[in-house]
């Protein structure tokens, strides 16, 4: 019985603290949560499970976020994520809601932790687009996932595009096929909110791909037409990368937060923050990305948001 008092401990402050008018949310690819081949210290291994330092390190790192909804990339198949939610909330870390998209990719899924129920989620896992001389879905589909706030229902994209990893040379770094997967994802998320203008909307992951991308370019624009806005990013040292590329020491910004203009007015300093504490370095290659929304809109956020929408 008293393992469970800091779980409910948890869920009674989350909602408290969703109440209050704060919502945290963070993206966090957590590099191969499941057994593959990997290089280790004692040398290179089949199908080995990620190493029990990095998982401690990784959970020290989402403690430290503090966040309500948390979106995982590279997440495995299902026991793996029950594994990691069990694990937290043996640290005193409890996520009651746990949602593993099972798109078209069978080893690497997008995933949702979350303190908050969620009023709505759908998994989106057929969606495509014309690819060169075909057709292709998007490898590791979308998922939505709707909350209920004081400032009405908001709902969060969580992606994950291709990997820069190809295998042909009419497509290097697999650029043709990010785009197609983003315009792909853009004009679904734009059938359910054909005016960003005023719907309160979150497009976040990791994108594999920087902020001048065509997938980038996609997800933000259509024409004249304002999807979502890319948030500016940097962590308590002034920096803007969230993804270390090891085998050629390369330093990039490849994990993104996008927010609808209809719910701009709510982003905390108008930025987002990449969490650089202890840990991170051991817990993944990428770093973590946080978004704060304060959701109680007074009479100054109210005219604030007028404002933006008379330009």
């Amino acid at each position: 019985m008293k393992r469970g008092w800091p779980v409910v401990g948890w869920w009674l402050l989350a909602v408290i603290s969703a109440h209050a008018g704060e919502l945290v949310v963070a993206t966090y690819n957590i590099e191969n949560y499941v057994a593959t081949n990997r290089l280790i210290p004692d040398g290179y291994r089949q199908e080995y499970p990620k190493p029990e330092a990095a998982k401690a390190a990784l959970r020290r790192v989402i403690g430290e976020l503090q966040a309500d909804v948390l979106v995982l990339q590279e997440m495995g198949p299902r026991p793996y994520l029950e594994e990691l939610q069990r694990d937290l909330a043996s640290d005193g870390i409890s996520y009651p809601v746990a949602v593993l998209l099972e798109g078209p990719d069978p080893d690497r899924h997008v995933a949702v932790l979350s303190r908050l129920p969620l009023a709505e989620v759908r998994q989106h896992r057929e969606l495509d687009f014309k690819y060169i001389d075909g057709r292709e879905v998007v490898k590791r589909g979308l998922l939505e996932a709707k909350l209920a706030t004081a400032n009405g229902p908001v709902t969060l994209w969580a992606l994950h595009l291709k990997s820069r990893y190809t295998d042909r040379e009419d497509d290097p770094a697999s650029a043709r096929r990010r785009a197609g997967e983003a315009m792909a994802i853009r004009e679904f998320i734009l059938d359910r909110h054909p005016d960003p203008e005023e719907a309160q909307f979150v497009i976040l992951g990791d994108f594999n791909d920087t902020k001048r991308s065509a997938a980038l370019r996609y997800l933000t624009r259509k024409g004249s037409k304002r999807i979502a806005e890319l948030l500016p990013a940097t962590d308590s040292r002034g920096e803007a990368w969230t993804h270390h590329y090891r085998r050629e020491d390369a330093y990039t910004r490849v994990d993104h937060i996008l927010v609808s203009p209809g719910l701009l007015h709510a982003v905390k300093e108008r930025r987002v923050r990449i969490h650089d504490g202890p840990g991170v370095k051991a817990a993944s290659d990428h770093r973590p990305v946080v978004l704060t929304l304060e959701l109680e809109a007074g009479p100054e956020k109210s005219g604030q948001r007028d404002q933006q929408r008379s330009h």
